[in-house]
């Protein structure tokens, strides 16, 4: 049995280390081909190779990490997560799982496997500086979409001209993804991002599957008006025209059993003695079932057009996002499960993530396995994030089993 709490304290340090690289003073931000994302890079690059590995930086911006086989005949076995966070992050979404994966490939180093394992740390899941997401992982996966270059971040700097900052050629972006018979399957270790494993009182469980998601952008137009002079009956009021759709969304999430979020709401041009005439507000809808996302979202936009129509208001939708709901593979579920109970003693948990991850994207050339870890009252993107030494010594010894599961 390979001990691992010293190795877990080590992860907790180098999670302190990594959120120093931060673009932010006193809070962590760390965005996508940044010169912090850069700092990082370089440093998991040094841990990486304390371990034992071979390291290079791929063609947009992830950092690799592999242990070479010696007969590297068969597919390869690819584990990771992601480097970039949100702004004003917590420390442990994303780089837990790139931590706990080298520190597992660093306490296997001896043990020889007939076939390479690769660690990776992906460069843009969480879409900070572009308002993208997955680009990482989806370039890996073979999803890399030229029409990215052009997107500008804030700054008005493009994808393909921050590529080049960061030593990038973005005319090689994606052109070295990887293909379904060169891989045998990517894990990934996440924190939960959610109260159910702290609910049920253990450190870890196993993933089901990952939601897919869909978000719109409305527009809602009435007719503006003295607040004093137009009668209460006679208004197209846009604001309260949008409150009651948000109150049918909310219903209908609950009924359909899908979970359905109204994250911006706002007034255009508004004044506190005006009736409001235009109001826009977002929507995300999210279900771990495509074909329920799909009925979802359809119903939905049928009841916010029926109430627009009995309000006299004209309302606009426009889909900004989608992504489909992914399953992970049954057979490393069950190998999951099978590790998860050998380590722990206890009876495995089973549970769909309601957040998007890159496995998402890898699911499309591999299968996928994802394991979590269990957070302080299911805190994420924020600074209170955390989680307990104890969790991330049992996810690293599952970890670490899961990883010989595939040796022959």
């Amino acid at each position: 049995m390979i001990s691992t709490a010293t190795s877990a304290q080590s992860i907790m340090q180098r999670a302190d280390i990594m959120a120093g690289f931060s673009e932010d003073a006193g809070r962590l931000t760390r965005a996508y081909l940044t010169p912090e994302h850069r700092q990082a890079h370089d440093q998991l690059a040094q841990w990486m190779q304390d371990a034992g590995l071979d390291t290079w930086q791929d063609s947009v911006g992830n950092q690799w990490g592999r242990k070479v086989s010696r007969n590297p005949t068969q597919p390869t076995l690819v584990i990771g997560s992601h480097s970039d966070t949100v702004t004003n992050a917590g420390k442990y979404d994303g780089n837990l799982g790139v931590l706990l994966a080298i520190d597992a490939l660093s306490s296997l180093k001896d043990i020889e496997f007939p076939f390479h394992i690769d660690v990776v740390a992906f460069a843009d899941e969480e879409g900070t500086r572009f308002n993208t997401t997955l680009i990482g992982s989806s370039a890996v996966a073979g999803g890399f979409n030229p029409d990215w270059l052009v997107i500008k971040d804030a700054s008005g700097v493009s994808i393909a001209q921050a590529m080049m900052e960061f030593g990038l050629d973005p005319n090689q972006a994606g052109k070295d993804a990887r293909t379904t018979d060169e891989l045998l399957g990517y894990l990934e270790v996440h924190i939960e991002q959610g109260p159910v494993l702290e609910t049920k009182n253990l450190p870890v469980g196993i993933v089901t599957g990952i939601a897919g998601a869909k978000r719109f952008q409305f527009q809602v137009t009435g007719v503006a008006g003295h607040a004093g002079t137009v009668p209460v009956d006679l208004r197209q009021d846009a604001l309260c025209g949008a409150a009651e759709m948000i109150n049918f969304v909310e219903r209908y999430a609950r009924q359909a059993e899908i979970v359905a979020t109204v994250g911006i709401c706002e007034t255009v041009k508004g004044a506190i003695n005006v009736i409001p005439g235009e109001t826009h507000f977002t929507l995300d809808v999210r279900s771990s079932n495509q074909e329920t996302l799909e009925r979802s979202v359809n119903e939905i936009l049928l009841g916010i057009n029926k109430i627009a129509k009995s309000r006299e208001l004209s309302v606009n939708s426009q889909k900004v996002y989608q992504a489909q709901a992914v399953e992970c593979d049954s057979d490393l579920q069950q190998r999951w499960g099978n590790v998860v109970e050998q380590v722990t003693q206890q009876e495995p948990c089973y549970l769909p993530s309601g957040a998007g991850h890159d496995a998402m994207a890898m699911a499309a050339i591999t299968p996928i396995g994802m394991l979590f870890v269990r957070c302080d009252k299911g805190i994420s993107h924020n600074p209170a994030e955390n989680v307990l030494v104890e969790d991330v010594d049992v996810a690293l010894s599952c970890l670490i089993n899961m990883i010989k599961t595939f040796h022959p």
